[in-house]
């Protein structure tokens, strides 16, 4: 069992994004470089070091939904945004329980979103999902699922087999998304989750996939 995870569920609580991300980074998985930040002075001090403009996200282990209590701030350019943020997020998340800290990372370019989840059954145990993101995956439902281990070709097939595959394609004069990156990734994910059962669910939404490679934006891990 991983170190972070033993010591996630001997506390009772799911993965921090920081945690995640530490370990979706040590099976190879394209995590941004971030900090986790317990002071505004060390958050102001991250960003400047990450490179304007920065994204900062409250961490703790009570808040799962971040946005829903104003703990995300996005395009913070200076010190003095830095700092605000920090301060507005810790008060927002004390008013719903424990507060941890801050997690800053450089604000990522705009790409084409996707969604790599995971799910678990009694019966089947662990599926991966793979699907566009956005209006695709909340209002059409176009995803695909194959049980965990998958195979190249099943990570291949996962991503033709949507409806909204030829968005990673290439339309209308738009450059074709860089598809291999995809299927890495969701190869990488299913290892993970092989050396892992103890995760019962993972959610990384959004993932943005450029025409050269895929950047995973956040992420979420339940044990």
């Amino acid at each position: 069992m991983h170190p972070l995870i033993e010591k996630a569920l001997k506390e009772k609580r799911h993965l921090l994004e920081p945690e995640a991300k530490t370990l979706l980074r040590e099976y190879d998985l394209p995590v941004p470089e971030f900090q986790m930040c317990s002071t505004p002075e060390e958050a102001a001090a991250a960003a400047e070091r990450l490179t304007y403009p920065v994204v900062m996200k409250v961490v703790s282990p009570d808040i799962l939904h971040k946005t829903d209590i104003g703990g995300v701030k996005v395009g913070l350019q200076s010190r003095e945004d830095t700092k605000a943020g920090f301060k507005e997020i810790k008060e927002a998340a004390q008013s719903r329980g424990t507060f941890a800290g801050v997690i800053v990372y450089h604000m990522q370019d705009q790409g084409t979103e996707i969604i790599i989840g995971v799910t678990y059954d009694a019966q089947f145990e662990h599926a991966l999902m793979f699907g566009l993101g956005g209006v695709f995956v909340e209002v059409l439902r176009d995803i695909s699922f194959r049980l965990i281990p998958i195979t190249e070709q099943d990570a291949r097939e996962m991503v033709r087999e949507i409806k909204g595959h030829p968005v990673l394609a290439g339309v209308r004069g738009q450059p074709p998304r860089d598809i291999e990156a995809v299927v890495d990734a969701l190869l990488k994910v299913s290892l993970l989750i092989e050396d892992n059962p103890q995760i019962r669910e993972l959610d990384l939404n959004p993932v943005f996939v450029y025409d050269k490679g895929v950047s995973i934006i956040d992420a979420r891990i339940v044990l």
